[in-house]
């Protein structure tokens, strides 16, 4: 099973849970360190599904083109250093505890929450790696986000979809608002948000902020091919023209979140755009764990997907359609109980012929679901079991499969506890997966 780490709680006295609105209590902690957030070039990415990828993305490239990169994501699937990292690689905890001396009184002073006191971390710790440009994905919406206090060189907001109802409102409308707070005056943004009514209101606040906005539609992606190895397609572009590009992110919506993060990547400065040859190369060697990652076990392939609201579900559930895994397909389900499960399921177990539901050991006490109750409500495949345990999920799963596949999908605690176990632990060599509280950027 795994373990709690103690990093966090190294790094800074008890933090706040639960999500604080605002900037105020961000911007106080980055003054006590100088402000380092302003002296760093960024791109901004934010949306409901693939802002993770699209972040990667724009990191490897921008890195491919030689440039020293910070990227910060939220979650983090087994280890916290995976949230920053410096061309590839998760920030040596060395320097996230002299980023974290330096704003130790400041986190006293300010009590932030755990995703404020992180981001503030991000950024100091990227000032003393001393990297030329940042990109940082969006934690929770956008306009309140704690991730908010810069003014990028880009934006880009990949989609909007109905997660995190509770703080960004009931109806897409109202998160497609709070997800454009990132939106900023004269600064290039992009959008790959497929309705018109949606896109419509980001063009409007774009409109209103004197922001160019570059939308882009998956029928304006050409010539797909998605593989179980790679994902093709050839896109238009003003600066590098037509480029082939291949990313070893899969599934046909992976496409799309390339195409986001190389129209973002054409929209920098001249003396930050990389070449169309670094695109390519960048594009192409990606890494970003979790997402569709297929991993070969003795004779059972493994799929390992971090789906966690009703749009990522049918996302996966279509990507496991078109690339035709070996059957049987068994499920490994591990929801968070504040996620619409009702909704979620349906579409994976339409493709799957058995499923087990399980408890990751890192969801937090108060997001748990309760799988009995989710086997009453939702009709499940032909066979199926509730085993609460997921190490032993994990082997039912397996000895099911036999030489088809197992997809461990619902959460990133599911994902990332599921890695652990079967020692495929991603980008650092942590000795324990870090439990962390509600209020880490959990889905």
């Amino acid at each position: 099973m795994p373990l709690r780490d103690d990093l966090v709680t190294r790094l800074f006295p008890p933090l706040e849970r639960g999500v604080h609105w605002g900037l105020d209590v961000t911007r106080g902690l980055l003054a006590a360190a100088g402000d380092p957030h302003l002296g760093i070039p960024s791109i901004h990415v934010g949306g409901t599904n693939g802002k993770g990828s699209v972040a990667a993305t724009c990191a490897s490239v921008l890195a491919a083109a030689g440039r020293r990169v910070g990227l910060y994501t939220s979650p983090h699937l087994c280890s916290f250093r995976e949230r920053f990292q410096v061309d590839g690689r998760p920030v040596d905890e060395t320097v996230l505890a002299a980023a974290a001396a330096e704003l130790r009184s400041a986190v006293e002073a300010w009590r932030p929450s755990f995703f404020e006191a992180t981001t503030a971390l991000a950024f100091t710790a990227f000032a003393r790696e001393r990297v030329d440009i940042a990109v940082i994905e969006v934690g929770l919406g956008g306009r309140l986000d704690a991730t908010n206090v810069i003014t990028p060189l880009v934006s880009a907001i990949t989609n909007v979809a109905l997660d995190h109802a509770e703080y960004l409102g009931p109806t897409l409308a109202d998160i497609a608002r709070e997800k454009a707070g990132i939106i900023k005056p004269a600064v290039p943004a992009v959008t790959a948000e497929p309705d018109d009514a949606i896109r419509s209101i980001l063009e409007e606040i774009a409109r209103e902020r004197g922001a160019p906005l570059c939308g882009l539609h998956p029928q304006e992606i050409r010539d797909t091919v998605a593989s179980r190895e790679r994902t093709a397609f050839t896109l238009s572009t003003d600066a590098w023209g037509e480029l082939r590009v291949s990313t070893p992110l899969l599934g046909p919506h992976q496409a799309v979140n390339a195409a986001v993060a190389a129209l973002s990547l054409e929209r920098l400065p001249s003396g930050l755009r990389p070449a169309a040859d670094e695109v390519v190369r960048g594009v192409a060697g990606v890494r970003w764990p979790g997402r569709l990652q297929v991993e070969r076990l003795d004779a059972t392939t493994w799929v390992f997907d971090v789906a966690h609201n009703t749009a990522g579900m049918h996302a996966l559930a279509d990507a496991l359609r078109r690339l035709d895994f070996p059957r049987p397909l068994v499920g490994v389900v591990g929801i968070l109980g504040d996620k619409d499960w009702r909704a979620m399921l349906p579409p994976l177990f339409r493709i799957t012929d058995a499923a087990l539901l399980t408890q990751p050991s890192s969801a937090p006490q108060e997001r748990r679901w309760d799988p009995h109750a989710v086997a009453a409500a939702v009709p499940l495949p032909p066979l199926a079991e509730i085993e609460m345990d997921l190490e032993a999920a994990l082997e039912r799963a397996g000895e099911w499969a036999g030489a088809g596949t197992v997809v461990v999908t619902g959460s990133c605690h599911t994902v990332g506890d599921a890695l652990a176990l079967l020692d495929l632990v991603p980008l650092a060599s942590p000795t324990s997966h870090e439990a962390l509280p509600a209020s880490a950027g959990a889905v």
